[in-house]
């Protein structure tokens, strides 16, 4: 018989308080197209975007995660010296170690909260999500912080016509804690690696260390197979995640997935057949995809705006390079 004791954690977790980050300068179609061959029409049309956010030197991983944090952490309620562990999912981050998470910990006041980065892409918030909530549960941390951010400008190929317009920078937290409901549903999430050169890096470090390479790395990916898996396989992993809920899409009140592609978004909407009273978020239009931090943004954003209100009912998906995803239901904070 084992000797040791059972742990004291939470019965359930839930969101408490989101916040996030956009830096200043806006970038438009306009200024895309000023190293590719294209149009803003073109653009539109095929991703929906009409601006992204670009980050400044000042304006780094971690500045803009600690802004982001300090947002959360106010709206849940609470003071940094609460957060038990700081989760990061970024694919930024430039330094192989240390993780951009225990710098972040330090600069919000946090403490000594355990604290270390992931790297699930574009799926990363739901896996750092589903993360913090073991952790709440478990009874290792009371409250845990999870951050997904990006600064995708330092590895877009501004001459690549397929990626060029796509990527953005920001970052969007979390604060998950304690609740004596279920407020954050069973996760539904994988990996299908025989498609991983759909979306990957150009060529990795080594190589353009070794000198073999001029050009930096860049984020590049296969356009017309990205759209397809997102869209038909990407729509069966939510319906999952609503059946694991135990609920119907006439049950939902917001739709948040990864902001990739407006005709994915669309699309997913169709597949799913979400009723015309579910809020879907379309943050990718002023934003563009910022991979990691791009549900948490959305999640901000529409309850900023009024667009949907504490206590809704609401699927979160990511999906992206790996391939990878994710998808569960919450309740909004």
């Amino acid at each position: 018989m084992s000797k040791i004791k059972p742990s004291k954690g939470a019965p359930y977790a839930r969101i408490m308080g989101v916040g996030g980050y956009r830096p200043v300068r806006v970038v438009p179609n306009e200024v895309i197209l000023e190293t590719i061959d294209s149009s803003d029409e073109w653009i539109r049309s095929r991703s929906g975007i009409a601006t992204r956010h670009w980050a400044s030197p000042e304006e780094t991983v971690a500045a803009m995660s600690v802004e982001a944090a300090g947002k959360a952490i106010a709206d849940a309620g609470i003071t940094p010296e609460q957060i038990g562990a700081v989760i990061v999912s970024t694919v930024s981050h430039f330094k192989q170690t240390p993780a951009i998470a225990t710098e972040i910990a330090d600069r919000i006041g946090a403490g000594r909260p355990a604290a270390f980065d992931i790297s699930a892409a574009c799926a990363g918030f739901v896996y750092g999500l589903t993360l913090a909530k073991g952790i709440v549960v478990e009874g290792s941390a009371e409250h845990v912080l999870v951050i997904g951010v990006e600064r995708l400008s330092d590895l877009t190929d501004l001459e690549d016509r397929a990626t060029a317009f796509l990527f953005g920078d920001g970052a969007g937290a979390v604060v998950v804690g304690p609740s004596k409901e279920p407020m954050v549903g069973p996760t539904v999430w994988g990996s299908e690696g025989d498609k991983s050169d759909t979306i990957k890096q150009t060529v990795p470090w080594d190589d353009f260390h070794a000198g073999s390479m001029e050009k930096f790395p860049a984020i590049t990916q296969e356009g017309q197979a990205v759209f397809r898996w997102a869209v038909f396989e990407m729509a069966k992993v939510a319906q999952q995640a609503l059946d694991a809920a135990g609920i119907t899409p006439q049950d939902l009140d917001v739709f948040i997935p990864h902001q990739a592609n407006m005709r994915i978004i669309d699309s997913m909407v169709k597949t799913l057949k979400l009723p015309d009273s579910v809020t879907v978020a379309r943050d990718v239009e002023t934003t563009g995809n910022t991979s990691a931090a791009s549900i948490p943004l959305a999640m901000e954003r529409i309850l900023a705006t009024g667009q949907a209100k504490s206590g809704d009912t609401a699927l979160v998906i990511g999906f992206g390079a790996g391939l990878v995803y994710a998808a569960t239901v919450v309740t909004l904070p």
